[in-house]
């Protein structure tokens, strides 16, 4: 880390006007430190600033299709508030050809040299779809390469990176086997079957106060996947957002956590 700067450059809460803590299951600060901060604040302009992010972008190259303020949420759960959560592993759901997964593996290299990113996809493209809500259809995102993704990570030296190749239903239960404690979960799967699944399988191994992210559920083009989070999340689990924008981010706790939260 000597060679990247490690302040704080968010807004702070008093800033925003807001206390400190927990209501309902979200921490209402860090939600607008993030959002409030990159929408309306100057953060993007201090990210692109930021030798680390453009050190990660830059090795991420084109491989990744994700927008930028996207990229840039998840780089600040990483770098300014991840840490404070138990150990956890990074878990992507929805690799397309390896862009986001190499730019997370770079920053965790970094900043969390213990931490593993598994990058789960079929890397052959989309599975079969629900054309009574998805608007992607099977073999969407099939221009992949898996052998020259797995060559790059490679030459890359980034032995923190597991690139995970088939459907989730048959590759998952051996990566939570593996990893055992999840602090970010990034799902990015676009379709609601997909979405469904990715939320189940990872949710009893999030630690608590883990992220999880859904890329794809405020996406005019994936209302499955904005289905699925409104059934399971808010409906089901009666969660709470803790950011709307750029991407829904929720945060699950366990046990006397989840009650000592829930107010």
């Amino acid at each position: 880390m000597e060679k990247y700067q490690t302040e704080m450059y968010l807004p702070s809460p008093s800033c925003l006007g807001v206390k400190t803590g927990f209501r309902n299951g979200r921490n209402v600060a860090e939600g607008y430190q993030r959002g409030w901060g990159l929408q309306f604040g100057d953060v993007r302009e201090k990210i692109l600033g930021d030798a680390l992010y453009q050190d990660a972008i830059a090795i991420a190259g084109d491989r990744t299709i994700m927008s930028e303020a996207n990229r840039m949420n998840i780089y600040l759960i990483m770098r300014f508030f991840m840490g404070s959560l138990p150990h956890g592993h990074i878990i992507e759901y929805g690799s397309y050809r390896g862009g986001n997964a190499i730019f997370m593996a770079y920053v965790a290299k970094h900043l969390f040299p213990d931490v593993r990113i598994y990058a789960l996809d079929t890397y052959a493209g989309m599975p079969a779809t629900d054309k009574d809500i998805d608007a992607h259809s099977r073999g969407d995102f099939s221009d992949n390469d898996f052998d020259s993704l797995r060559a790059r990570v490679e030459e890359l030296g980034l032995d923190n990176l597991v690139l995970v190749r088939g459907l989730f239903e048959e590759t998952s239960a051996k990566v939570m086997g593996e990893a055992r404690q999840v602090a970010l979960a990034h799902i990015d799967c676009d379709i609601a079957s997909a979405v469904r699944f990715s939320y189940d399988a990872v949710k009893p191994n999030m630690v608590d106060g883990g992220y999880v992210v859904f890329d794809d559920a405020a996406v005019s083009s994936c209302i499955g996947a904005t289905e699925a989070v409104e059934d399971l999340l808010i409906r089901r689990d009666g969660l709470n957002s803790e950011q709307i924008w750029p991407h829904f981010v929720f945060r699950l706790f366990k046990g006397d956590a989840a009650s000592a939260v829930s107010r």
